[in-house]
């Protein structure tokens, strides 16, 4: 079984920056793509980002130019680099990842999440 576990979450004031990490563990035969989603209260879950194995990356537009999602494929680790936070991203993070538990076997994980409040 596969546990990804996320960290680095809580407050930050307006203009701000924080950096998020989750780690996956486990079985892991290979990890596909990984990525980062928030849902704030009373919100649908949506995407922000997600990056290949190979490090190709995709942006909600509400984000792009402001974070910057990599990855260590050696520690199983997806981070998120927050820059430029205002109020409208306080939210919980959650953190997924695509990854092959086998040869044969593909299944979708997620973190329990962090939560993220920009507040002064």
């Amino acid at each position: 079984q596969v546990q990804l576990v996320e960290s680095g979450g809580g407050l930050v004031q307006p203009g701000g920056s924080q950096r998020l990490s989750c780690t996956a563990s486990g079985r892991i035969f290979r990890i596909s793509a990984m990525g980062w989603y928030r849902q704030a209260p009373g919100s649908q879950r949506e995407l922000v980002a997600t990056i290949t194995e190979d490090g190709g990356t995709n942006y909600a537009r509400s984000v792009k130019g402001r974070f910057t999602i990599s990855r260590d494929n050696a520690k199983n680790t997806v981070y998120l680099q927050m820059d430029s936070l205002n109020p409208e991203d306080t939210a919980d993070y959650y953190c997924n990842a695509n990854l092959w538990t086998s040869r044969a076997t593909m299944v979708v994980n997620w973190g329990q999440g962090t939560q993220v409040t920009v507040s002064v």
